[in-house]
């Protein structure tokens, strides 16, 4: 489980120097990587130290640990917000003065210096006014570039600290993890702490990039209105009246709005995700059932309710973009309008320092502030639901337990044996004294009922008993992970090492899944491998026991699962090993191999527990002692304990039991059917890698190169709408920009002719007052009301003004309806999109065919489903909206200062050129590190939920510590990337924030040195400048947005990537009526691959099943046992014909196929929802039917009603019990073929004796196929066919291939005892008799019709 990556170089900012930093130089070397060669996980940098996962972690682990002690003392609840204000305030405040100092100071002596350049233009051209024109010139310029530099080296620190917080949580949440109890366990599931991994720690990087701005804008506000006030006195309260309109009714409005329905959305999304999980894990089950369409209604469900309020929040987010383009103006308006009508006179000068000085307002909040509020609602959700998963039930540590037990009882002692080697003690054995304990927290009745036992220092004690006696949940007392209600358990001071009944295995190789963390001894693993009879297995393998291991050890079979489970607990060096029905899983001979080589042998020095159902294992036990209903019914050595009713109970198997199993163990996949097997592994497919004799890679995820391609956004496109629709939104889109910007050339026109006046009033003036000794020239205008005329005379009546009032009105109006308009209809059309996209990929995972779920890990198919479709849903929508609308804004910018200065069009050009150049060299690099980024996030999440798959074994092995180490590791390298994204973002904003301010520089020095050749306007320079200083801050923010919607379209990729998967062919016509009547069952030269390059792993099958048949099928591991029911399922694509009743099964509906063969699945799979729809989710039953099914298989009493809810995975039924509810599914189906895939693994000889009796009962006129693993299981059947490496080597009547003492079938009898093996020959002989009776009579029936 640890990182497969490993970085080597360290990163380079450590060592710039200050101009480097300053403007980012030392990243241009990852720049010119990404655009030469494209960049891989390995070439990242190191994350640096202060971003390391696990440093990070441990701080606010300490903070939280303080928080829960406070909380405890004051009895309050606990706060993480306090935790991470402790861990991060520092670091933070530091931005926050510099946030504080950009906003106060320098932004607003821009507008202050431009009304006074500005005023240049409209006064007299002297000398000196002409020297100061070019000083403010020049402070307009430095503080722009200076503004530009500080907000965008601002928004790197920031984003920096909410990715130290989001390392910290995610850190935290995983340590949490390790310590969650079985009642915390059942609360959670892997997808909803991947979802809060994914989704809600993601807000952490958004929110501390707006959270300064809730104290900046009330000092903001003020401090411009009093600029402000210095030109208009009382009309300012009008514009203030407008931004207090917006920002506090509306925008509060909203984001609150929109707060509330993202905790709505993020519920219904862990719904869906979590369905979708469980239906990726269970696929094998659901395609055998034919149960797509009842999921396909769940999730369609689902997904419309979570679509409905997603929905909603797209329109008020296409309001509030709407908002922020026309508020700008409308303040404007509202402002110059009231100044104006009030008998005001306008200037230039003061219109359009006034454009700058609403822009930063605009900016603080308008933009900011509202962000702030909504990212920090947001951020409480997500802390909350965090807060909630880390109050869940944790294990007390050992420590915690043995205080409270030492103030009962002074003696008595949980430890775990985890800690560092004190001088060791000789432990004084195991002791569990009048022990109580349940899972549920008040239970009806205990799961285990005063049990007591003791285990002296190298005992073997073996445990035994019926399915759901509370074997298993003894053994989660002893290991501390069920905490007794009552009673002691003291371990005297052992060390234990546990073996789980499912095996977990993670993704590395075998003998890393056996060491798990510890150092390799050479002498001790060869003892464990061959006490645990591995060795023959790894010879097998194709790398030995350098063979990788697939997600929940997929490629291996149940059995050699089992064995890897058995070595991981033996290899340890412990004084008690619980060893859990480790024996179920293999054949006789390899049960007898354990029992003898490895409990009692190499283990033969400590105590040994070992549960099992198979109890001729136990003849050389110490003490047996015997479950019923979870209270101890016998206890004491086997010839005691075999005289007992409860024995025979079980020993009426007795002679099955011995017979145990000859069949090796098969593919006991943990949640979905192994469908590659060993055998066949070796000739063809481990991933086609053998050439490599190191260890074998996993199949890396498809990771497309270069540029999203154009394809994608077309299809993303028209998924949304058709020709029409989409027709009409971009000429919405370009209509309402041409509006507005027709709207600021009014303005322009209208200052003009003011200005235009004035000149034209001072002309006559001073004809008129030559005499006067009132010279005019000397005056220079100051800010304010300084009118040049008389007071009675002004440069433009409110009459003249009303007449461009009007005009100005209406192309305001406009310019609000249209904004709105465009922003609803394109966002209504990307919503339409996401739906449709989902839907596509959706119906394709379901006809998807199975080698795809076999060879893509359930984690990556569900990124899919959580991560891109949730960026698809709710991100894309926005960030096309904001780039659309920037686009156009800088468009109507360029358009309008070309127009007013037609020789800007080659700066224009030129600038529009570099910025090219920069954006493509970016872009190449983004997508690079975008791609890797979240590749290095897969291993992320794939490791928790292998953790909380295992999380018993992980803890009885105390590995959690490096566990926690190997996550810290994976994170370091997806930190790694992220922090390169921030860095590669800021560069990229810091130069052309920079090409921008040039241009600035270029229009207004252009404007200078021609004001002494041609006269200009000062509405022109007033316009072409404060829309230029816009640019400066929007054209980076504009092609940010541009380049992050191009990146996120890496989503829509990775979507539409699942919209081609290989698809099983479904279609055909349906069969007749009726069939299968007989259910005679042929295969013709059946070949079956699951790859088209590989060796078929069936080779030439030709079987011909009669009507009513029952045929076992036995055969050793990887001979092919299980491919041959993915044949008759047509679960992978064969060759040859399998005919069911004449009737080509490949020429009906798939469908129809599966629905008519009814399975008992070797790994019963249930789904978390009702029992009933676990039993029915077609609805099709009445109740009655489903509790006389219920009551057939003897599990009525177990019920309390259908409405219950499952567990997820089925975990509050034991195992046994959950493959009766599988055999009750087929009960209630009555098809009339039915297969039974090794379903008697797990299953003690009662739950088996009852399964058989069931089928001989309900199903004796059916035709049966039995993939056994106990031969006593096939001995009455009337056929067995034996298979070997895909071949059938024999087939016949038991009885009759028992007489050929040579044969494979007589060789696998003979490995039983002797007892057992005339045991069998005798059922066999019995069954033979009746056999030849009715098929004698069947002969006679034949011949007489």
């Amino acid at each position: 489980m640890e990182s497969k990556v490993v970085i080597k170089e360290k990163n380079p900012h450590d060592k710039a120097n200050i101009l480097s930093k300053i403007f980012l130089t030392w990243s241009f070397d990852l720049f010119r990587k990404g655009y030469k060669q494209g960049i891989t996980v390995e070439q990242l940098w190191q994350a640096r130290h202060k971003d390391n996962s696990g440093r990070l972690g441990d701080q606010l682990e300490q903070a939280w640990q303080k928080e829960l002690e406070d909380a405890d003392r004051n009895g309050c609840k606990p706060s993480l917000t306090k935790a991470i204000i402790r861990t991060f305030w520092l670091e933070y405040m530091m931005c926050g003065l510099l946030v504080g100092l950009l906003f106060i100071v320098l932004w607003p002596l821009i507008p202050y210096t431009l009304a006074l350049f500005i005023n240049y233009f409209s006064g007299e051209a002297t000398p000196e006014a002409y020297r100061n024109a070019h000083i403010y010139n020049f402070l307009m310029n430095v503080c722009s570039v200076i503004t530009a530099l500080m907000l965008n080296h601002l928004q790197l620190s920031q984003g920096a600290v909410g990715m130290r917080i989001r390392i910290a949580c995610c850190s935290l949440l995983y340590r949490k993890i390790l310590k969650l109890d079985r009642t915390g366990l059942s609360k959670t599931e892997p997808g909803q702490v991947i979802n809060l991994m994914s989704n809600d720690v993601m807000r952490f990087d958004m929110v501390t990039l707006f959270l300064h701005y809730l104290w900046v804008m009330p000092v903001v506000v003020p401090l411009v209105s009093y600029l402000v006030w210095q030109h208009l006195q009382w009309a300012t309260l009008a514009a203030l009246l407008v931004i207090f309109v917006q920002t506090i009714l509306v925008q509060s409005y909203l984001s609150n709005r929109q707060g509330v329905l993202r905790g709505k959305i993020a519920k219904r999304t862990d719904e869906r995700v979590k369905v979708m999980s469980e239906l990726v894990n269970g696929v094998q089950v659901i395609k055998m059932y034919a149960w797509e369409k009842p999921f396909e209604k769940l999730v369609d469900k689902l997904r419309k309710m979570e679509v409905s309020f997603i929905m909603r929040t797209s329109m008020i987010k296409g309001f509030s973009t709407a908002l922020s383009v026309f508020t700008e103006r409308f303040i404007l308006f509202a402002a110059v309008v009231t100044f104006v009508l009030m008998g005001g006179q306008i200037r230039a000068e003061i219109t359009f320092s006034l454009v700058q000085y609403f822009n930063l307002l605009q900016l603080a909040a308008n933009i900011f502030f509202p962000m702030a509020l909504a990212f920090l609602a947001e951020a409480k959700v997500s802390v909350r639901r965090l807060e909630e998963f880390l109050m869940l039930e944790e294990l007390e540590s050992a420590k915690a337990i043995e205080a409270k037990m030492n103030a009962k009882e002074a003696t008595v002692v949980i430890s775990n044996g985890t800690e560092k080697e004190k001088a060791r003690v000789a432990h004084t054995g195991l002791v569990v004294a009048g022990v109580c304990a349940s899972w549920q927290p008040d239970p009806i009745v205990d799961t285990l009922r005063k049990v007591s036992f003791t285990a002296q220092p190298g005992e073997f004690v073996g445990i035994a008993g019926l399915v759901g006696a509370g074997k298993s949940s003894l053994l989660q007392v002893v290991l501390g992970e069920l905490l007794p209600s009552k009673g002691t358990v003291s371990l005297g001071g052992a060390r234990l090492s546990y073996a789980s009944q499912e095996p977990w295995l993670f993704v590395a190789t075998v003998r890393q899944n056996i060491l798990f963390g510890l150092p390799y001894d050479r002498i001790r693993y060869k003892k464990v491998v061959t006490a645990c009879a591995l060795v023959r297995d790894f010879e097998l393998l194709p790398l030995g026991d350098s063979t990788l291991v697939g997600e929940r050890g997929i490629s291996l079979s149940g059995g050699q699962r089992a064995r890897i489970g058995l070595a991981r607990a033996c290899y340890r060096q412990a004084d008690i090993y619980l060893l859990d029905d480790p024996l179920s899983a293999v054949d006789t001979h390899v049960g007898k191999h354990l029992v003898s080589e490895c409990v009692n042998g190499l283990l033969r020095h400590s105590t040994r527990i070992l549960v099992t159902h198979q109890l001729h294992h136990l003849k050389t036990a110490d003490k047996i002692i015997i479950l019923r209903n979870g209270e101890v019914e016998i206890e004491g050595k086997f010839e005691e304990v075999s005289k007992s009713p409860l024995f025979n109970e079980l020993i009426e198997e007795d002679e099955v039991v011995e017979e145990v199993v000859p069949v090796p163990g098969t593919p006991g996949l943990h949640q979905r059917t192994r469908t590659m097997s060993l055998v066949s592994a070796v000739s063809s497919t481990v991933e086609a890698n053998q050439e490599e004799n190191e260890e074998q890679p996993e199949t890396a995820e498809l990771m497309e190169k270069g540029r999203v391609s154009g394809s994608v956004y077309a299809q993303y496109f028209r998924a949304g709408g058709g020709w029409g629709l989409l027709l009409l939104t971009v000429l919405g889109i370009v209509l309402a920009q041409v509006i507005t910007s027709l709207s600021d050339l009014w303005l322009t026109h209208w200052m003009n002719n003011i200005e235009a006046n004035i000149v034209e009033m001072e002309r006559n003036q001073s004809i008129a007052s030559n005499s006067s000794t009132f010279d005019l020239n000397s005056t220079s205008f100051p800010a304010n009301f300084s009118n040049a005329s008389d007071p009675q005379q002004p440069a433009m009546t409110i009459e003249e003004s009303t007449f461009y009032i009007y005009i100005w009105a209406i192309g305001i109006l406009g310019c609000i309806i249209l904004t709105t308009g465009r922003s609803i209809l394109f966002l209504w059309v990307c919503m339409r999109s996401s739906i449709r996209l989902h839907n596509q990929i959706f119906s394709n995972i379901l006809a998807a065919t199975m080698r795809f779920f076999d060879t893509n890990p359930s984690g990556r198919i569900l990124n899919r489903f959580s991560k891109d479709m949730g960026v698809v849903d709710e991100i894309l929508p926005r960030m096309y909206l904001d780039s659309i609308q920037v686009m156009m804004v800088m468009s109507g910018i360029l358009v309008m200062v070309a127009i007013v200065n037609p020789l800007m069009l080659l700066t224009t050009l030129v600038c529009g050129v570099l910025m090219w150049i920069w954006t493509v060299i970016y872009l190449s690099t983004a997508q690079a590190i975008k791609r890797v980024e979240g590749v290095a996030r897969s291993p992320v999440f794939s490791h928790v939920s292998a953790s909380m798959a295992g999380l018993t074994t992980v803890r009885a092995c105390g590995a959690q510590v490096m566990l926690q180490r190997h996550f810290d590791d994976k994170q370091d390298v997806h930190t790694a990337a992220w922090y390169l994204t921030l860095v590669t973002n800021t560069a990229f904003s810091i130069w052309l924030s920079l090409i921008s301010a040039s241009y600035v520089v270029v229009v207004a020095y252009t404007f200078l040195f021609l004001s002494n050749s041609v006269k200009t306007k000062a509405g022109d320079v007033g316009l072409a400048i404060s829309q230029g200083l816009i640019l400066v801050n929007m054209v980076q923010y504009g092609v940010k947005q541009i380049t992050e919607v191009i990146s996120q379209m890496t989503s829509v990729e990775r979507v539409t990537q699942y919209t081609t998967l290989p698809q099983e062919e479904t279609a055909g016509p349906s069969p007749p009526a009726g069939w299968p009547q007989r259910a005679r069952l042929v295969f013709k030269d059946l070949y079956l691959r699951y790859d088209k390059e590989a060796e078929p792993v069936l080779k030439n099958l030709n079987i011909t099943i009669e009507s009513g048949w029952k045929v076992g099928v036995v055969g050793r591991t990887g001979a092919g046992k299980s491919s041959l029911i993915s044949a008759l399922f047509r679960l992978a694509p064969i060759d040859g014909n399998v005919y069911i009743d004449d009737v080509e099964t490949g020429s009906i509906a798939l469908k129809e196929l599966r629905a008519k063969i009814a399975i008992i699945p070797q790994e019963p799979v249930l789904f978390s929802a009702s029992l009933r729809y676990n039993m029915d989710p077609f609805d099709k039953y009445t109740d009655a039917d489903i509790w006389r099914a219920l009551e057939q298989v003897e599990l009525k009493q177990s019920v309390t009603s259908l409405s219950a809810e499952v567990a997820s995975g089925g975990s509050n039924f034991s195992a046994g019990q959950r493959q009766l509810l599988c055999l009750a599914r087929a009960a209630l189906a009555r098809n009339r073929l039915l297969v039974l895939d090794e379903a008697t693994a797990n299953v003690d000889p009662n739950t088996d004796a009852l399964i058989q009796k069931s089928i001989r009962k309900y199903f004796a006129d059916c035709t049966v196929l039995t993939v056994a693993h106990r031969l006593h299981t096939v001995a009455d059947s009337d056929r067995v066919i034996v298979m070997e490496a895909g071949q059938i080597v024999e087939m016949g009547h038991p009885h009759e291939l028992l007489q050929n003492p040579e044969g494979h079938f007589s060789g696998m009898v003979k490995q039983l005892g002797p007892g057992s093996e005339q045991s069998l020959r005798e059922t066999a002989s019995a069954a033979h008799k009746e056999h030849i009776r009715y098929v004698d009579a069947d002969d006679a029936h034949k011949i007489t019709t």
